[in-house]
């Protein structure tokens, strides 16, 4: 795992930075296209859309794994040592199993209608399954990272153990 997590982390660094790159040169075209060529592109606000699908739950998944998503940290704020690591461990298990339930699940039975129907964009004329795969990609990456976090904090609370309670 621990060698796994930085390639992933990289990886999804580097698509989230060309998705945002193509959407940001997309939405110029789209601009330039519209109120200077006054003929706006058929397809570019429709891929601005699922570009931004894309970032938002790419973009998600990462702040899972740098614990930089939005959090209330009233409550482990105020606590201290292994209540504070068992507080931890509860909710990484409720994201993973959201994450696995909602995201994988429900997102890869989305994909899988969407497919068996055959539905398509209607200016890009690609298939909606792929635009909705970001659902559970963005959903297994989130499992790996509280699998990965879960893994990590039981070393970490063997090592509050054995530290003297002040």
């Amino acid at each position: 795992m621990n060698t796994l997590r930085p390639w992933i982390d990289r990886l999804l660094r580097h698509s989230i930075a060309l998705l945002l790159a193509v959407m940001v040169l997309n939405v110029v075209w789209q601009v330039v296209t519209r109120f200077v060529l006054h003929s706006p592109s058929p397809y570019t606000e429709e891929f601005a859309r699922f570009a931004m699908i894309w970032l938002g739950l790419l973009g998600a998944a990462h702040g899972v794994g740098r614990h930089t998503h939005l959090a209330l940290d009233l409550l482990p704020g105020a606590l201290h040592g292994r209540a504070r690591l068992r507080l931890n461990r509860v909710i990484q298990i409720l994201v993973l199993l959201f994450a696995l339930t909602v995201l994988v699940g429900g997102g890869s039975r989305l994909v899988w209608i969407t497919w068996m129907l055959g539905q398509t964009s209607a200016a890009l004329e690609i298939r909606l399954a792929w635009v909705y795969l970001a659902v559970p990609a963005a959903g297994l990456v989130m499992t790996f990272y509280c699998v990965c976090e879960l893994l990590t904090a039981a070393p970490r609370a063997d090592e509050e153990r054995k530290e003297p309670a002040p």
